[in-house]
Order: structure tokens, then sequence, then C-alpha cells
């Protein structure tokens, strides 16, 4: 599964990727946690199965989810308070489940 983690700029979801790649490899979930920027989606798309959307793009996230769905990309928005999730496995634990919601197309 590969996750994308974006927000404006790309500094906070460089940390929540990191986390969710430390909370997958913690248990033992095969996961690719990358982040992005909103200007660099369309791009970044391509590569993704997941998309997490910090919650101060909620804003945008139909315009979001316009560019995800051709894709096959499944989105969650991420809660106000991710960026105190220390560990990860709460930002995991929302990638799976938007996982479960469709067929990620990377193996």
């Amino acid at each position: 599964m590969r996750i994308l983690v974006v927000c404006g700029a790309g500094a906070s979801s460089t940390f929540v990727a990191q986390r969710v790649r430390r909370a997958a490899h913690a248990r033992g979930v095969e996961c690719v946690a990358v982040a992005g920027t909103l200007p660099s989606l369309p791009i970044d798309l391509d590569a993704a199965d997941i998309l997490l959307v910090g919650p101060h793009l909620e804003q945008e996230i139909d315009v979001i989810r316009q560019e995800a769905e051709p894709r096959g990309v499944n989105v969650a928005v991420l809660p106000p308070d991710i960026f105190g999730d220390l560990d990860g496995t709460r930002a995991l634990a929302l990638a799976l489940e938007a996982a479960r919601e469709g067929s990620p197309r990377h193996p």
C-alpha cells in the first residue's frame, strides 16, 4: 500500500508520513508513506493508493477528491489533532480504513 500525506507546504505531512511508516513497521504492515504538497498532488497521486489530507486543507476536499477518484485513490481527511499522534498509529488506522473502502492499485 502506498500512502500519500498532503499538506500545504509539505512540512507537517513529512512528520505524519514518517510516523505512519514507523507505525506500519511496528505492526508488520507493508506500506510506503510519503509526504506531498497540494501543488504536487496531480503528479503524486499517480503513485498512491491512499491519500491522507491535512486537516487545514479540508476546505479543498471536493477538488482533492476530484483529482483522486479517477486514479482509484481513496481519500481520508486527518483530524485537527493528528499532529499529536506521535507514534503514527491513528494516522495509520485512518489509512487502513480508507484502504478497506476500496482496492489499492499497487501491491
